[in-house]
């Protein structure tokens, strides 16, 4: 079992080598070296935090359907896990706002399947919902290790808290999901299909939790975990890709929104969060043009196509373009809107071709073309976005290597720069939200304290 990090080894390894703080720098190697030491060793199995669980809640008569069974643990800054238990299923929230953003967020990401697809915790079957904070000191990171979710309280400098996002627990739970159903393999485009499908939940859990629309919705992933002073709003947009940061310290983002800017690559285990960004943004152009709830048809398409039993573990994005087409096919009918919407988003991706040409070959084309009503973010992105494979490379080698920090480039014009705010969310008002604008990067996604 893969063990899955929300921030690409990438972005740690560039900051690793380019961060002017010798205790920044060794910082973001020990985080690099827990990620490697995580990846080598064999997962943790489910059962090794149930008994913690029994023991804080013992009475849990509802049923595995009645709501979700979560527990909280504190690392206490160390690095053995799962921690003390610090807060159970029905427990009162707690004064540390990490331990009660933790049990919001799985208890959201809970109610997004439950509520919106029928789905019982990750494995379908009521299986505890369990997570660590404070995981050691300045641990740049959060993580999915098979059993569990895992979250560091950030450098201080560029990251934050990782527990503040509803859409980082929301991603790094769907692995689980993904590991109980298509378990689909972590290398190449079946990885990026397995990060895709973490990021389209991990923004869904968001968007049901804030009951917001797929107009309403900012279609980050990592919003509000940037430190103030970071030009970006999060770690990525599923709605233009290669906008969600550019930063003298981070660089630019790299994910290309189509295959003309396909990265072919070893690293990242061939690019799998990278290219993520082309099935990502396949979904938010369906969502868009079905309009109403991304969690609805959209979703149900793209959670029907995942748990179908035919999609092959080593799946390529063709192969999951079809399935999708599929699975709206049989969920609307083969003339139904659905399925138009869903053949004309991998096509506009570039991931399938006209009739008369071979969907297995990237475009000849050296620009995307961009329709009318294509959003100026998304514009901006594909600007800017690699015209082949020569250039996806070049891209790749500027996200991992020394960029020049004397002139900041200035930040996308429409995506707000973060302050300190640590304070209470709002929820977003569907009545006033303004479609085209994201939602406050700064603002925590959970609530300080209570259950969903």
């Amino acid at each position: 079992m893969t063990v899955h990090h929300i921030v690409p080894p990438y972005l740690l390894e560039h900051l690793e080598r380019t961060a002017d703080d010798p205790n920044l720098r060794a910082r973001y190697r020990q985080s690099l070296q827990h990620d490697a030491v995580f990846r080598a060793r064999p997962s943790a199995t489910p059962s090794q935090d149930a008994a913690p669980f029994q023991d804080a809640a013992p009475s849990q008569d509802e049923g595995p359907a009645q709501g979700p069974r979560r527990v909280v643990h504190d690392a206490e800054h160390g690095t053995s896990l799962p921690g003390t238990v610090v807060r159970a299923e029905g427990a009162p929230a707690t004064t540390d706002l990490a331990v009660n953003q933790a049990y919001d967020g799985t208890g959201a990401t809970w109610a997004m399947f439950q509520e919106c697809f029928g789905r019982d915790s990750i494995d379908g079957a009521g299986l505890l919902l369990s997570s660590t904070v404070h995981f050691d000191r300045g641990y740049a990171n959060a993580f999915w290790d098979g059993a569990q979710m895992v979250f560091g309280d950030g450098d201080g400098e560029i990251f934050g808290d990782f527990t503040r996002s509803i859409d980082v627990t929301g991603h790094e739970l769907t692995h689980g999901v993904t590991q109980y159903t298509a378990n689909l393999a972590y290398e190449g485009q079946s990885g990026a299909l397995n990060e895709s499908i973490s990021d389209v939940f991990g923004s869904l859990a968001k968007q049901h939790h804030l009951g917001q629309s797929a107009a309403d919705a900012d279609w980050l992933i990592g919003a509000g975990i940037f430190r103030p002073g970071v030009s970006g709003a999060a770690l990525r947009s599923l709605k233009a890709p290669g906008t969600a940061y550019d930063d003298p310290r981070l660089g630019r983002d790299p994910q290309p929104a189509h295959m003309s800017g396909y990265v072919e690559t070893t690293a990242d285990h061939g690019g799998v969060h990278i290219n993520s960004g082309i099935p990502n943004h396949a979904f938010y152009l369906v969502a868009k043009e079905l309009g109403g709830n991304a969690y609805g048809d959209a979703g149900r398409i793209w959670y029907s196509t995942l748990t179908s039993g035919e999609l092959s573990e080593t799946a390529t994005f063709i192969d999951f373009a079809q399935a999708t087409i599929a699975a709206a096919t049989t969920l609307f009918g083969a003339d139904s809107p659905q399925v138009s919407a869903v053949t004309t988003a991998w096509t506009e991706v570039g991931v399938l071709q006209s009739d008369t040409a071979d969907p297995s070959q990237p475009p000849e084309s050296s620009a995307q073309s961009e329709s009318s009503e294509q959003s100026e973010e998304s514009e901006r992105s594909q600007s800017s976005q690699p015209s082949g494979s020569a250039e996806s490379v070049e891209l790749m080698r500027a996200a991992n290597t020394a960029l020049s920090t004397q002139t900041p480039p200035r930040p996308p014009a429409s995506i707000p720069l973060p302050s300190d705010q640590p304070a209470e969310p709002a929820a977003a008002d569907p009545e006033t939200a303004d479609p085209d604008t994201p939602a406050n990067p700064s603002r925590p996604e959970t609530p300080a304290s209570g259950s969903d």
